[in-house]
């Protein structure tokens, strides 16, 4: 048996992260990616939940690549599958499980409230393993065959 990440997601993730409406354009969110340096948004509706999450990926892929203008094309036609997510308390361990379990390298963090606290990251999570642990849970996320959302 390997040692386990110390830790909480808290101590982990990434804080303040910013939703893109499900009504906004792929454009406004290509902008927005590129103002916070970030290649994923997490996609809220107008009741204030999430909806899924949109990567620079998925633009590409899923409209540019497609024939479909971003300009006209909703981030919300893009919101697909299950939202995976995990408490803001919850070990790293646990959220290891969940992103090995589902093959994602990001899960988007609610507080106790399930408001959108932030996002952890593959390599949050092996930042803050215990020293030479890293490449280990790295590649056992990356040995996990992609899921698209």
């Amino acid at each position: 048996m390997t040692a386990s990440p110390a830790g909480t997601v808290r101590e982990a993730m990434h804080e303040g992260c910013e939703c893109i409406g499900e009504n906004q354009s792929l454009l406004d969110a290509a902008k927005r990616m590129e103002e916070l340096d970030v290649g994923v948004l997490p996609i809220c509706g107008d009741d204030d939940r999430v909806k899924g999450m949109l990567t620079d990926r998925d633009i590409v892929v899923k409209a540019l690549a497609q024939g479909r203008d971003p300009a006209t094309t909703m981030c919300g036609e893009l919101a697909q599958g299950t939202v995976r997510w995990t408490g803001a308390d919850a070990s790293l361990d646990e959220a290891l499980g969940m992103m090995r379990e589902h093959a994602v390298k990001r899960l988007i963090v609610m507080d106790d409230d399930k408001r959108l606290s932030g996002i952890i990251t593959e390599a949050d999570v092996a930042t803050h393993a215990p020293e030479g642990r890293t490449g280990e849970l790295v590649g056992a996320i990356a040995a996990q065959p992609p899921q698209h959302f």
